[in-house]
């Protein structure tokens, strides 16, 4: 039965990853794009700027960027004020 469950384990896991997201470790689908996070999470991607592993990412750029493990993004919101 252990056996069963560790296969079980790692068949699973093979299809999630960890990133951080803004410093805190979030776990996703590896089959999960940028935009398709920032959708997730109800962000919106008009309203703020994302740096991926300290670059500025281009929004032209957010549905076809995958994570691989541990990669980092910052969400910075765009704020309005006088």
């Amino acid at each position: 039965m252990f056996l069963v469950y560790l296969i079980y384990i790692f068949i699973f896991m093979q299809n999630y990853l960890t990133i951080f997201i803004n410093g805190n470790p979030f776990n996703c689908l590896s089959s999960m794009s940028l935009f398709d996070i920032l959708n997730y999470l109800d962000i919106d991607i008009n309203l703020v700027i994302i740096e991926y592993n300290y670059s500025i990412l281009d929004k032209q750029n957010f549905n076809s960027l995958y994570f691989k493990n541990n990669d980092s993004i910052e969400v910075i919101s765009i704020v309005g004020g006088g």
